[in-house]
């Protein structure tokens, strides 16, 4: 598997909000908790929950994302719909203009990141904030193998990867999903209320 590299990067945003940025290997949860946390956040106009446009087609098992074709990718691209762009494992991904509008207005955006562009996200986004989502190694292994899409080769690439990247960067939190989804969420959401909180010390 390929490790992610930026695509293209803007400038430093000037920022007065806080972006939140989920990351973790594949099958660590992420979008289950942060469903979790857009449930019981959804009346707060302060928080955007970005959906990232991702070039593969709209799939009821995965994130809630906006699929692109390639075409459309480059044409959005083209035409600074996104803040920030990468590539990972075939895919391309990015995150829209509006990010930047809504942190400018002090607000706080929560996004599903990639552990491997976030020196580069850091880099445009300044204040972000890395929330790492951790996995007991066997339980991730359990739940990668529950959902049936790949090899047993390919899962134990898939963990090696995940724990080099784990060492590469450092997480200003660290949130362990390895048991119930629903008090890893509740860490999540007491996260994110730190932020709209305006608390400089997030998380």
């Amino acid at each position: 598997m390929s490790i992610p590299s930026a695509e293209r990067a803007p400038d430093p945003v000037s920022e007065c909000g806080r972006l939140i940025v989920v990351l973790g290997p594949s099958g660590s949860g992420k979008d289950t908790l942060m469903s979790h946390a857009r449930r019981v956040l959804e009346k707060q106009e302060s928080v955007m929950f970005v959906r990232r446009a991702i070039t593969r087609p709209a799939d009821a098992g995965s994130e809630d994302h906006v699929p692109m074709s390639e075409a459309e990718f480059d044409a959005a691209l083209d035409a600074g719909e996104f803040s920030l762009t990468w590539s990972a494992n075939g895919l391309r991904y990015g995150l829209p203009r509006e990010v930047v509008d809504h942190l400018a207005q002090g607000h706080v955006a929560v996004v599903n990141g990639s552990r491997g562009v976030w020196s580069t996200i850091r880099s445009v986004f300044p204040t972000a904030v890395a929330v790492e989502i951790r996995v007991d190694r066997v339980v991730l292994a359990q739940r990668l193998e529950a959902r049936g899409r790949e090899s047993r080769s390919e899962i134990a690439a898939r963990l090696e990867r995940a724990e080099a990247l784990q060492s590469s960067f450092e997480a200003d939190c660290v949130i362990d999903n390895s048991g119930s989804p629903d008090v890893a969420g509740a860490e999540l959401v007491r996260i994110i209320r730190s932020a709209i909180a305006g608390d400089a010390e997030t998380p």
